[in-house]
């Protein structure tokens, strides 16, 4: 059962003690007029003494008759089990079905709920509000915060754990053979691969004539001929120094090959082009077709994912993310931040400007609206009933009584004041017309 407890007030409320207050002073007015018509008969009736009792009396009744019926509203009164009596926790299922059918029928009819959304005009209003500097930028703000307790929240090892399987799994379903054929493809489309093999040409040709590679060249060719033939390159020494003809050496074969290289590129159909046209263009074929080298391809890939390093980056993934991320949301020049700033800005910008856009917009709002109003009418209709017959009778009587039991208990004075005027207005005719 749902406990309605919230709901009743407490002993200090003041709603409650306001409410003893009127049932006193009903009470002590009901007091008050008996005693008046005890008195007005010990007093023998006699001249106004008549005309008291007769106020006395009918107000009493009056008073009487509208304590019975403000009380037969919630209990029995006197405890007694008078018909129609403690009406209302009686008629509490009743009650509840009539209160969802009225909110249900008055508050959450489709067409009322649309005619207020069409007239309301939610994208212009939306449009206005965000074209603001200042809104949109408390929005980013807010969407800034949202963000950092979300990354607050995420279970980082789960993440981990999701990331590694997602990246892993993509990796070893990736077709690599394959995919490299169609990147070389790419390359070799229109003489890219020529462009490419021009500017690989080029730089060797700046690393073959740097002074420092011909320094070691002319060192290597040195040391290598007096470890392999020291008795003649000693006799050479004598003649001229061994490190001047690696020099000399050096420089001849940086020359040679730089010559061989412009030779090359100054050369469409040098052969050495050709042989790579060739060899290139059959490399392509081969990944698109030969089963073995893609199984090689293949088997390359997988000890490249398994490779411990990789591994580890995999897995090192989200904490580089995660400190990316809180980095920048914690900046009060965010980027993010900014950048989500600059874009509902524009968002507001653009429907204010754009009628297309901000009917397009309503359009949808007042679709989705109409098909969660359907959706919803009959839950809630069903949420109200079900919540209001499960609410214990003593208290569902305790929270009407509270919300509207003090504005009853003027009926009692009413209904004092009221039955007295009529006992004297009857008293009066009696009187004066000789009954």
């Amino acid at each position: 059962m749902t406990d309605p407890a919230p709901l009743t007030g407490t002993p200090t409320d003041p709603r409650r003690l306001r409410l003893r207050r009127m049932k006193l002073g009903a009470f002590g007015l009901l007091l008050l007029m008996l005693a008046g018509f005890a008195l007005s008969h010990a007093m023998g009736l006699r001249g106004g003494w008549a005309w008291l009792a007769a106020f006395c009396e009918a107000a009493a009744v009056g008073a009487m008759a509208d304590w019975f019926a403000v009380v037969a509203l919630f209990r029995r009164p006197l405890g007694l089990p008078i018909p129609h009596t403690a009406i209302v926790p009686r008629s509490k299922d009743r009650l509840a079905d009539s209160l969802a059918v009225f909110v249900r029928d008055h508050f959450l009819a489709p067409a009322s709920l649309l005619e207020k959304l069409r007239v309301f005009d939610p994208a212009t209003r939306l449009g206005q509000w965000l074209s603001e500097p200042s809104q949109s930028k408390m929005l980013a703000g807010m969407a800034r915060g949202w963000a950092l307790q979300a990354l607050d929240l995420l279970d980082e090892a789960a993440v981990r754990v999701a990331i590694q399987k997602f990246v892993v799994g993509r990796l070893r379903s990736w077709n690599a053979a394959g995919t490299a054929g169609e990147v070389l493809g790419i390359l070799t489309a229109d003489g890219r691969h020529q462009e490419l093999l021009d500017e690989a040409l080029k730089r060797i040709g700046r690393w073959l004539d740097d002074p420092a590679l011909k320094a070691r060249a002319s060192a290597l060719i040195v040391r290598y001929a007096r470890r392999e033939w020291p008795k003649l390159m000693g006799t050479v020494d004598l003649i001229k120094p061994v490190e001047e003809i690696g020099d000399s050496l050096a420089q001849r074969m940086a020359a040679a090959a730089l010559e061989e290289l412009q030779m090359v590129l100054s050369t469409p159909g040098h052969p050495l082009r050709q042989d790579y046209e060739s060899w290139l263009s059959g490399y392509v074929v081969r990944l698109r077709s030969d089963p073995e080298l893609a199984r090689r391809v293949e088997e390359i890939k997988q000890n490249l994912i398994d490779h411990p390093a990789v591994q580890d980056y995999v897995r090192g993934l989200w904490d580089q993310v995660h400190a990316a991320l809180r980095a920048d949301l914690e900046k009060a020049d965010s980027t993010l931040g900014q950048h989500l700033e600059r874009s509902l800005q524009a968002l507001g910008e653009s429907l204010v400007r754009d009628q297309a856009l901000r009917d397009a917009l309503n359009t949808h709002l007042t679709s989705a609206a109409e098909s969660l109003t359907t959706r919803l009418r009959n839950g809630v209709t069903d949420h109200i009933a079900q919540t209001m017959k499960s609410w214990d009778e003593r208290q569902l009587v305790d929270v009407l009584e509270l919300a509207v039991g003090r504005d009853l208990q003027y009926i009692r004075y009413n209904g004092t004041l009221v039955g007295g005027l009529i006992g004297l207005v009857l008293h009066a005719i009696v009187v004066f017309s000789g009954f």
